[in-house]
């Protein structure tokens, strides 16, 4: 039996490094695809074609909202590099603008923060980003299986709903033929208490007529198929909230008809409970991968 997923969870892997303390955190919701939004610090925007690539393995619909945070504690012993070229130049177009204009030279600090002149070493760049990425893809088989997990709640109550579903399609498709047998007795007795000359032949017509109108077992032999397949997708699992969906619309159309057709109060009903079931499936699908 396969397994359905849902589209809402929650991961979050945390690791001390050489680096700092990284964490990663996933958060998904219900979308009509797949759609990924990353939250990165400037020195690991380049990952970012990487980690959509690897959501898009293991996910297949959902807007995924992706942050990671890196946290250099006081512990990390990493040296700074100084671009000894970039240094001079800034310096040497520092002194021509003093020479124009009574400015303030800079500060050390400001010379550090200028683009180009101080770089952590590129061994430790690209350690940070082996880092992320090893975690992020612990945090994505967190979320894919927290997803899975949900996603068997959401195939059991839709399970239940779907045998709902199926007994109270039996029980209206007995109840029928009584149904129309006392419909075809009211009519007969009616015309009894009027006590006038009826073409026999005529009234035959129009009770098969009357039958025809409120016939419903076209629908009925549609709910019931579309009651297995419903019970055929849940089994077979996967990525099937669409085809689910579907399937919900073709439900709630024949229920509609069902109550179009109606010609007692306990038809009505059953109807109106077909309803409920479906919309309640309904609600608890927008959810499922």
């Amino acid at each position: 039996m396969g397994k359905l997923h849902s589209m809402t969870a929650f991961a979050r892997e945390s690791s001390n490094t050489e680096q700092g303390t990284l964490t990663v955190e996933l958060r998904t919701v219900n979308h009509r695809y797949l759609d990924c939004t990353f939250k990165l610090p400037d020195s690991l925007r380049a990952l970012e074609p990487n980690l959509r690539e690897r959501a898009g393995k293991k996910l297949a619909r959902g807007k995924v909202d992706c942050f990671v945070r890196v946290q250099q504690g006081p512990e990390r012993g990493t040296t700074l590099s100084i671009n000894e070229d970039n240094l001079k130049a800034l310096a040497d177009a520092s002194r021509q603008v003093a020479a124009v204009f009574e400015v303030n030279q800079p500060t050390a600090l400001d010379v550090l923060h200028f683009p180009g002149v101080c770089s952590p070493p590129e061994q430790s760049e690209e350690a940070l980003q082996r880092a992320v990425t090893e975690l992020y893809s612990a945090a994505l088989d967190t979320l894919a299986a927290n997803r899975a997990r949900e996603g068997e709640k959401l195939a059991s109550l839709i399970r239940e709903r779907i045998d709902q579903v199926a007994k109270e399609v039996a029980v209206t498709r007995e109840r029928i033929p009584v149904l129309q047998q006392q419909q075809r007795d009211k009519v007969i007795a009616r015309i009894e208490d009027l006590d006038a000359d009826v073409d026999q032949g005529r009234l035959e017509q129009e009770l098969v007529y009357m039958a025809q109108k409120s016939d419903v077992d076209e629908e009925l032999d549609r709910l019931d198929a579309h009651v297995t397949e419903v019970r055929r997708i849940l089994d077979k699992g996967g990525p099937c909230g669409r085809r689910l969906d579907f399937l919900m619309q073709e439900l709630n159309r024949e229920a509609n008809t069902l109550s179009s057709k109606s010609t007692s109060s306990s038809t009505t009903q059953s109807s109106v409970e077909l309803k409920v079931l479906i919309e309640q499936m309904r609600e608890q699908i927008q959810n499922i991968e």
